[in-house]
């Protein structure tokens, strides 16, 4: 059996496809808008698998570490529907302390359907922010914007 794609790195950008999937779509066909952050979510926990962060990994560490989104601004620019074929392209851009800045679009071939600016905070189980763990921003450096 082989594992689902995590989506691949072109330069700094990591490009996820996602199919649109009837359960992903309203009653017109058209994608409901909360799952683009589904779609957003999906983009970013891959960016980081295909460089090197576990998740489970962040957990089973002495001093186990997560993050949460702190802020999320989408813009929708056109309609997914169903049985689209789409990318999920993420950017990392910078780190600053707990902090981590994410550039976020979503595609379907060259139409801009939604894009988004995250901000997500590393913290700790007991939901205190702190910096990420060694060896997570050396994981991700080569793709950060110089």
């Amino acid at each position: 059996m082989t594992a689902p794609t995590a989506g691949i790195f072109e330069g700094r950008e990591h490009v996820l496809p996602v199919r649109v999937y009837y359960e992903d779509t309203d009653f017109t066909g058209v994608v409901y808008h909360a799952n683009y952050v589904r779609y957003f979510e999906r983009g970013r926990s891959d960016f980081l698998r295909v460089a090197g962060v576990s998740h489970t990994d962040l957990l089973e560490r002495d001093d186990p570490a997560a993050f949460v989104v702190t802020r999320l601004a989408i813009d929708f620019r056109q309609p997914a529907r169903i049985d689209d074929a789409l990318e999920v392209r993420t950017t990392y851009d910078t780190v600053k302390g707990p902090r981590l800045m994410i550039s976020q679009k979503i595609l379907r071939a060259e139409t801009l359907i939604a894009q988004a600016a995250v901000e997500a905070a590393c913290i700790s189980l007991s939901g205190r922010p702190r910096k990420p763990p060694a060896g997570l921003v050396e994981a991700i450096s080569p793709w950060l914007a110089k």
